[in-house]
C-alpha cells in the first residue's frame, strides 16, 4: 500500500462512520504565537475542542501537514522526520472511548481496511495518578475488541495525559504501537517491557475533564476525542520496511540526491545519514515556502528555522561532493512527489525553486566569508599556547556565519588545534533554549492563550486587510497574521513600501470603521456560496465543505465593509476593538509587507 493509497482509506473510513472530511490547514498557525508551526492535526481544530461549533458538525475526519522543530538535530537516523503527515479523526461531544478504540482498531486489523497482524499490535493506557484514576474504562474497551491483557501498558502521565495547557481541558489518551522486532513479539510484550521494538503508530486523546488548577479536576459537559496517526510510519510498517526513508514517500527524493552527488544510498552509514538529512530538510522547506502562508528565510521565527533546515541541507550536500546549487531540483522531485495531496506546492513550484536558490546561493557565500573570517582570526589563535579553539570562538563562527563546527575542526586541525566540543554545545545549547521558546508546545499540542484582546485583535486583522485593499488595490493578499496580547502582525502581498499618506489613510478608514461601531455577523455555508457572496477565503478548501463567513457590516448581504471565511473568533461588533494604530510598515519578503499594529480601549465583550 502507498502513501497515497492509505491516506485515501484512511478518509474512506471514517467517512463510512458518518465523518465529514475537512480541509487540512497552513503549516503557520494563524493568530497563535505559542507555536512556529502547526505541530499536530488537532492544532487548526483547538477552538472546537475547546467548544466552539464546527460548521461540519461533530465527527470529522481529515489529514494534515505538520512540522516538529524540537529535535531537528535527531533528524538523520531512520525515523526521525521534521516535515509529516497526521490523519486525523475528531469527536466534538459525539461518541467516546468505546466508538473511537473500536474505529481505530477495526481500521488497522480489517482485512477491508489495513489488515494489519492482531499480535503484532499492543497499546498503553494511563495507570492513574493523585489527581485521576487508572483508565480501566479505555482497557475494558481494548479487551471487548480482543486485546490480552499483556498487551494492554499501564503508563504514567508523562506518556499517557494530554493537556491543553495548566488549566483547560485534558484527560488520558490510549497509545497504539505495532511490533517492529523480528518474527512475533514475545508474550508479555508491550511498550512497558520493550521500547525498543514498540513504534508508536495512533494516538487516541480522551478529553473528558477540566483543570480548573493544579488540584481539582471537574468532568467536562461535553467529552471530546482527537486522534492521529503518523501517515510515514504506518506506511513503513504496512510495507515491511525498516525505515521511512525506504518508502515511496523518499524513494524518489533520494534517488535525485544519488544522482547529484554520484554516491548510491545504502553503501556507507555517515554519508547514508546525509542523504536523510537532505531528503527531509530539503522537503520540509518546499512545504514551508510553499504553503498557503508561505514564509520565506530569515532570522527570526518560522524564517530561522526554514534557513537552517535549507543550510544544514547545503551542509551535507557539500559531504556527499555537490559543489553546485542543488535543492531546487530536488524541489521539483517533492513537488511531484505530493502535488496531487498538496496541489499549492505546484501552483507555488516557481516561488519555491527560486527562494531555495537564492538562499542557497547565498550560504555558500557566507561560507566563503566564514572562511575567511577564520583566516583573520588566526593569528590570535596562534598566541594560545594549549592550541584550542574556544567553543564561544567557534560557535560564533557558526551563528554570525553559518561555519559549520566540522569545518572549524578541518581548518583549526591544519593549523595544530583541536576545538573546545563541550564549550561549543554549551553555547549551541544556551541559543537553542531562546530560540525554541515559542516552539515549546509538546508534540501532543500547545494552545495559545484565547483572550478578549486577541479576540478584538483577530476581528481587526479584518478591517485592516479591507482597508488595505481600499487604498492599495485588489494585489493585496494576506500571507500570515500573528496576534498576542500586546501587538497584530500582519503580512500581505505588495511590491513596495507604503507610503506615510497611505498608512494614514488606511489607519483612519480602520478607526472609521470601528467609530461606526458595525455589527459583526457569522454564517455557515459552503465555499462556493461563500466565494460567491464576495467572501474572501485564503485556502483552498474542499469542495463542497460548509466553513464559517464573518461579516463586518449593517447587512451581510446588501452593507458590508468586510467579508471573509475565517474560523473565528470575533468581536460582536466593532467598537469593542478600540482606537488602532499603525505603529511601522516594512518588509518581511520579498513581494511581501508587513505591518504591526496595536489596539487601546474598547467596550467590553459580551458573555
Amino acid at each position: 500500500m502507498t502513501a497515497n493509497e492509505l491516506r485515501s482509506k484512511y478518509i474512506e473510513f471514517f467517512k463510512s462512520k458518518n465523518h465529514v472530511e475537512i480541509s487540512g490547514q497552513s503549516l503557520i498557525p494563524e493568530n497563535d504565537p505559542s507555536v512556529l508551526f502547526t505541530m499536530a492535526g488537532m492544532h487548526p481544530l483547538v477552538p472546537y475542542l475547546l467548544g466552539e461549533k464546527h460548521p461540519s458538525g461533530t465527527r470529522l475526519t481529515d489529514y494534515q501537514k505538520c512540522i516538529r522543530t524540537g529535535d531537528i538535530d535527531e533528524v538523520g537516523d531512520p525515523s526521525h522526520l521534521t516535515c509529516f503527515e497526521m490523519l486525523g479523526n475528531w469527536s466534538l461531544g459525539d461518541y467516546f472511548k468505546k466508538e473511537s478504540i473500536a474505529f481505530s482498531y477495526e481500521f488497522l486489523t480489517s482485512p477491508k481496511w489495513l489488515g494489519l497482524d492482531p499480535k503484532k499490535i499492543s497499546v498503553t493506557v494511563f495507570a492513574g495518578d493523585d489527581n485521576a484514576p487508572r483508565d480501566e474504562e479505555a482497557a475494558s474497551y481494548w479487551k471487548e475488541n480482543g486485546m490480552p491483557e499483556d498487551k494492554i501498558a499501564y503508563l504514567p502521565a508523562s506518556d499517557n495525559w494530554w493537556a491543553a495547557g495548566p488549566t483547560g481541558p485534558c484527560g488520558p489518551d490510549t497509545e497504539i504501537f505495532y511490533w517492529v522486532g523480528e518474527g512475533l513479539p514475545p508474550v508479555g510484550s508491550n511498550k512497558g517491557t520493550d521500547s525498543a521494538n514498540w513504534m508508536e503508530i495512533w494516538n487516541n486523546v480522551f478529553m473528558q475533564y477540566n483543570r480548573v488548577d493544579e488540584k481539582t479536576l471537574l468532568p467536562l459537559e461535553k467529552k471530546n476525542v482527537d486522534t492521529g496517526m503518523g501517515l510515514e510510519r504506518t506506511n513503513c510498517i504496512l510495507q515491511g520496511k525498516t525505515s521511512v526513508y525506504l518508502t515511496e514517500v523518499f524513494q524518489p527524493i533520494i534517488a535525485k540526491i544519488e544522482e547529484l552527488s554520484s554516491y548510491k544510498y545504502g553503501t556507507d552509514a555517515e554519508k547514508d545519514k546525509s542523504v536523510r538529512i537532505i531528503a527531509d530538510h530539503a522537503r520540509a522547506s518546499v512545504f514551508i515556502i510553499g504553503d498557503q502562508r508561505g514564509v520565506s528565510p530569515s532570522n527570526v521565527g518560522a524564517g530561522y528555522v526554514l534557513r537552517r533546515l535549507i543550510r544544514r541541507a547545503v551542509r551535507h550536500g557539500m559531504k556527499l561532493g555537490i559543489e553546485k546549487a542543488f535543492l531546487a531540483e530536488i524541489a521539483e522531485s517533492v513537488i511531484e512527489n505530493f502535488k496531487i495531496a498538496y496541489s499549492e506546492l505546484e501552483q507555488n513550484a516557481e516561488k519555491i525553486k527560486k527562494e531555495l536558490t537564492a538562499e542557497e546561493t547565498k550560504f555558500r557565500e557566507t561560507l566563503k566569508k566564514g572562511e575567511n573570517e577564520f583566516q583573520k582570526l588566526l593569528p590570535n589563535l596562534m598566541k594560545n599556547p594549549k592550541k584550542i579553539i574556544s567553543g564561544k570562538v567557534a560557535y560564533n563562527l557558526y551563528e554570525t556565519y553559518g561555519f559549520p563546527l566540522e569545518l572549524t575542526q578541518e581548518l583549526g586541525a591544519e593549523n595544530g588545534f583541536t576545538v573546545d566540543i563541550e564549550g561549543f554545545k554549551a553555547a549551541e545549547k544556551k541559543h537553542q533554549e531562546a530560540s525554541k521558546s515559542l516552539d515549546a508546545g509538546k508534540a501532543k499540542g500547545g494552545l495559545a492563550e484565547q483572550s478578549d484582546t486577541t479576540t478584538k485583535y483577530h476581528t481587526a486583522t479584518h478591517l485592516l486587510q479591507q482597508a488595505l485593499v481600499e487604498v492599495l488595490g485588489e494585489q493585496v493578499a494576506q500571507k500570515g497574521s500573528n496576534i498576542n496580547n500586546e501587538r497584530m502582525r500582519f503580512d500581505f502581498t505588495f511590491e513596495r513600501p507604503m507610503t506615510k499618506e497611505e498608512i494614514q489613510k488606511v489607519q483612519d478608514i480602520v478607526n472609521e470603521k470601528i467609530k461606526e461601531d458595525l455589527p459583526v455577523t457569522m454564517q455557515v455555508m459552503t465555499l462556493d456560496e461563500a466565494k460567491a457572496e464576495g467572501a474572501r477565503a485564503l485556502f483552498a478548501n474542499k469542495y463542497g465543505e460548509q466553513v464559517k463567513v464573518y461579516t463586518i457590516g449593517r447587512d451581510p448581504k446588501t452593507d458590508w465593509f468586510s467579508k471573509e471565511v475565517c474560523g473565528g473568533p470575533h468581536v460582536q461588533h466593532t467598537a469593542q476593538i478600540g482606537d488602532f494604530k499603525i505603529e511601522k510598515e516594512q518588509s518581511s519578503s520579498a513581494g511581501v509587507r508587513r505591518i504591526r499594529a496595536t489596539i487601546s480601549g474598547g467596550l467590553p465583550l459580551e458573555s
